[in-house]
């Protein structure tokens, strides 16, 4: 795991909005710093070298400032939503951060472009790299461009297999169940064809 450098007292404060970098708020002599909190990510590919796309993808993860817990196995799936495209590789990653949900969403939209996802090419299909914000901890979003937990995880064998690999008995803050009696849910046909290809030991930070 990277160890990541406490920041400046004015970074803190432009990057953060603490209260009060050096008197805390209403000068108690406290400071409010952010409160870090699990974060999850499914991550896929299905353009060009998928594995090593998968790879950059962490690393802008922790270049961003998330910290990387567990990263699951390598599983290739069967492309969803439309179906004439190449397999995809999916991952899943436990991870802790103090961003807040805009910020995550802005980081995982700049890993996508960095890796030259085009944005505007039709919904579901072919892309170099897919970071979707799946669950974040003791947080529910919903605005019109971001929906946490993810709006479709419940329904994709493709991310709750890999998703309860590395947080099995985190429970969905909608749903009340856990990630794993979710993929269990799902239909046996539908939860064989994700299919791990390799071990956990694939990722390296």
């Amino acid at each position: 795991m990277r160890v990541w450098p406490m920041p400046s007292c004015e970074g803190w404060r432009r990057e953060r909005e603490i209260d009060d970098c050096h008197g805390g708020p209403n000068g108690s002599g406290l400071v409010t710093h952010p409160r870090m909190r699990g974060v999850a990510f499914a991550l896929g590919s299905n353009l060009g070298d998928r594995r090593e796309a998968l790879r950059l993808a962490l690393e802008g993860l922790l270049d961003g400032g998330v910290e990387i817990e567990r990263v699951s196995s390598l599983y290739e799936t069967p492309p969803w939503g439309v179906e004439e495209q190449p397999a995809f590789l999916n991952i899943a990653v436990w991870t802790r951060s103090d961003l807040d949900a805009r910020r995550l969403l802005a980081l995982a939209k700049r890993i996508e472009a960095a890796a030259g996802r085009d944005f505007d090419a039709p919904r579901w299909g072919p892309r170099p790299v897919d970071v979707d914000i799946a669950l974040i901890e003791g947080e529910v979003v919903d605005e019109p461009d971001l929906v946490v937990p993810h709006a479709l995880l419940a329904e994709r064998s493709f991310v709750l297999v890999p998703l309860a690999e590395v947080a099995s008995g985190f429970i969905h803050p909608r749903l009340g169940r856990t990630l794993a009696a979710l993929r269990d849910a799902r239909p046996l046909a539908e939860r064989r064809a994700v299919r791990r290809i390799e071990g956990r030991g694939w990722y390296e930070a």
